[in-house]
This record gives C-alpha cells, structure tokens and sequence, in this order.
C-alpha cells in the first residue's frame, strides 16, 4: 500500500494491520534464517510497510495532542 491509502483508513484498521504486520515479518525472519525464503524482498517490503503505518500512526496521534492542548487553552 502506499501512504495515500494508509489515510483514508480508521485509525483502529491502522494497529490492526500493524500488529498483523509485525508477526508476519518475525515468521518470515525466522523462515529466511532456517532456509532460505524464494521472495527475500518481501522482508524489504514489510519493513517499510511497518515504517509506513507507524508514520500514519504517530502523526495522528500527535495533532490528537495538539488538538486537545488547544482546546486547553
């Protein structure tokens, strides 16, 4: 997915497929160190989707701070 697509989503769907894309990525780890996985570039891929939706995660998570800091005031 690219970031685009990461917007448009609930920000539950985002944990969600981030929690998802963390086990995936241990299981693959663990595959490529016993034998050799076909696709080693899906390592790549899901290191940079995980990087992308934390991104997602953690801009949202902080204009939710500035908003309610701003409303503090």
């Amino acid at each position: 997915m690219k970031n685009r697509d990461y917007k448009d989503l609930p920000t539950s769907e985002l944990v969600a497929r981030y929690k998802e894309d963390r086990v995936k990525l241990t299981k693959t780890k663990f595959n490529n160190a016993v034998a050799r996985i076909e696709q080693p570039h899906k390592l790549k891929e899901l290191k940079k989707d995980i990087a992308r939706l934390l991104t997602e995660i953690n801009s949202r998570r902080i204009d939710n701070e500035l908003k309610a800091a701003d409303k503090g005031e």
